[in-house]
């Protein structure tokens, strides 16, 4: 290795142990006690890494871990003194000190930049101590629970699944079907755990719109449940329209995760009906944001549990064959009636079944007027439930947007 490159990872080795350590010491800059290990110590102990690692190269491996050990004997002898002293103090400082040392090690040779980024990664999960300590302390058990059973079905489950087609026409690949699952499944945890982190005190449309990322229709309920409050109609009627258009860009992101080819016939009429249903979002908003909004309580009890997942499974795999069945014996036409009923109760398992489906022998086109179709039926069960539920004054107030945002999003799929 040349000298200059050395010279360079040792810098890198120094700058990583100053930046973790001026964490630590900004964090304790009022406190009267000592530090175990000040801004100093953890750019030394950097240094000692990458020393190590030299000296490891030329003397063997041995040479590393005797000086690793050392380091960890003083950083225990350290931790049991403050223990004795204060109680239990915590061994945060004593982790990132031994952290540095491992990063100081990886500067020397070819990990520079990650030895880099991990020291950058340290230093603000070192920051974040009272917001994540926060955030956990708002969580209930059912959250902790949602979030340890999608990483169950992500991580341990799909790796596990076959992935090849099975049954009639070999339409049913476990694999593909349980991956589309937990799509769904992180996008609508992701959504749930975000109105639970930012709150609904911040105002219900900020509630609508990452809400109608969990289920819009679920949403569209709870939103208009709320009509009897008084003064509330123009910003529920911004909120309805707001979660009822996030709906549009979910069902682009489903395709562009499935089948990017898609796409380009999608964006178009899909966009101009997002478009539309914001433009009247931003109109209700604008005449209501004087008044204050109540707190809103999340749309859904429970983030996650494994019945949903299987059912929305069953839903998905038996639209797959409806589709598959519907194409080789009505043609065309099958496609899109099966297309119009499943979008009455969900859109994601349709949109997800004809993207894919277009990757065979489904035609592109027909696959991407199913998905339009789907939309439209899904909007108008939207509409119908404002009407039912939220009552005659918010559906004057949406019903506009939504009839134009379907009508010009129709009219630009139907001019493409």
């Amino acid at each position: 290795m040349h000298a200059e490159d050395l010279l360079l990872d040792f810098a890198t080795a120094l700058a990583a142990g100053l930046l973790i350590g001026a964490e630590r010491g900004w964090r304790e800059r009022d406190s009267a006690e000592r530090l175990v290990a000040g801004i100093r110590s953890f750019g030394l102990t950097a240094l000692l890494g990458a020393l190590a690692t030299l000296l490891a190269s030329l003397h063997g491996i041995v040479v590393w871990a005797a000086i690793f050990a050392g380091l960890a004997l003083l950083v225990v002898v350290s931790y049991l003194s403050e223990l004795r002293r204060e109680g239990d103090p915590g061994i945060t400082s004593e982790l990132a000190l031994l952290t540095t040392f491992l990063l100081g090690s990886l500067a020397i040779g070819e990990h520079t930049s990650l030895a880099a980024a991990g020291a950058v990664v340290v230093a603000l999960l070192l920051s974040l101590k009272e917001f994540l300590h926060r955030s956990l302390a708002r969580l209930s058990g059912a959250e902790i629970s949602g979030a340890l059973k999608l990483l169950f079905i992500s991580v341990v489950l799909l790796p596990a699944l076959p992935n090849q087609g099975y049954g009639p026409w070999q339409v049913f690949n476990p694999y593909v079907t349980w991956w589309m699952v937990v799509l769904i499944a992180g996008l609508g945890f992701a959504a749930y755990m975000a109105i639970r982190l930012v709150g609904t005190h911040h105002g219900l449309l900020i509630t609508a719109l990452l809400g109608g990322i969990v289920s819009s229709t679920a949403m569209t309920l709870t939103l208009a449940r709320l009509r009897e409050q008084h003064g509330l109609q123009p910003l529920l009627a911004a909120g309805l329209l707001a979660t009822s258009a996030l709906m549009f860009p979910r069902v682009l992101l489903e395709v562009g995760v499935v089948n990017p080819a898609l796409l380009g016939a999608l964006a178009w009429p899909l966009g101009t009906a997002t478009l539309v249903y914001a433009a009247g979002a931003l109109f209700h908003w604008r005449r209501a944001r004087a008044a204050p909004a109540p707190d809103a309580e999340a749309p859904l009890n429970n983030p996650f549990e494994l019945g949903p997942a299987l059912r929305f499974a069953l839903l998905l795999t038996l639209i797959l064959f409806l589709v598959e069945a519907a194409r080789r014996h009505l043609g065309d036409a099958g496609v899109y009636l099966v297309a119009l009923l499943s979008g009455l109760s969900d859109v994601d398992a349709i949109t997800l079944s004809l993207a894919r489906g277009a990757q065979g022998e489904l035609a592109a086109p027909v696959a991407t007027l199913g998905i339009f179709l789907a939309v439209l039926s899904n909007s108008l069960v939207k509409a119908l439930l404002i009407a039912l539920v939220g009552g005659r004054g918010l559906l004057l107030r949406t019903l506009p947007f939504i009839a134009g945002g379907l009508l010009a999003g129709l009219t630009v799929m139907v001019l493409r």
